[in-house]
């Protein structure tokens, strides 16, 4: 699920979502890596990432349902770099986008206006979508990790006290 997600962040050009996907498959790695290898401590790192993650994506969701004073025009999700924005937006389910050229001469190409109309659903629900999945994920993950470390941590007394 955070493969999918980092794809469609790469085609929007959203570096901050880029770069905390990349950090979570990164985490989902090191996880998977210490189940199988019994290795207590990765996992505990695995925990604690994923509490960072659900706060991460509630912060998405608050951003995309401009909760609080956060608005989703802004620049915030491409660390003010770029005028990018969410690649749903322009080619979510159904939309229907119109590009049209600038008529002043001597404003470049790259600044046309876009029209977006007919989208089935508006693109900061489905962006509010992908992190309540994440959301659910991590948790379901944050149970199994915990269950786990106490598995772990059973194995362990009870080889120290034989």
């Amino acid at each position: 699920a955070a493969l999918e997600r980092q794809i469609f962040d790469f085609l929007g050009f959203q570096w901050a979502p880029i770069l905390g996907n990349f950090l979570q498959i990164i985490v989902v790695i090191l996880g998977l890596f210490g189940t199988i290898q019994f290795r207590p401590r990765y996992i505990v790192v695995y925990t604690v990432w994923t509490a960072l993650w659900v706060t991460w994506n509630v912060f998405i969701i608050c951003f995309y349902l401009e909760v609080g004073g956060l608005s989703k025009e802004t620049d915030l999700m491409t660390f003010n770099i770029s005028m990018h924005r969410s690649w749903w937006r322009e080619h979510g389910p159904g939309c229907i986008r119109r590009v049209v050229r600038p008529s002043a001469p001597g404003i470049l190409d790259d600044y046309s206006y876009v029209s977006v109309t007919g989208c089935i659903i508006d693109f900061q629900y489905l962006e509010v979508i992908h992190s309540a999945i994440q959301i659910l994920l991590s948790l379901i993950g944050f149970v199994y990790a915990c269950y786990v470390i106490s598995i772990f941590m059973e194995e362990e007394d009870s080889c120290r006290s034989k």
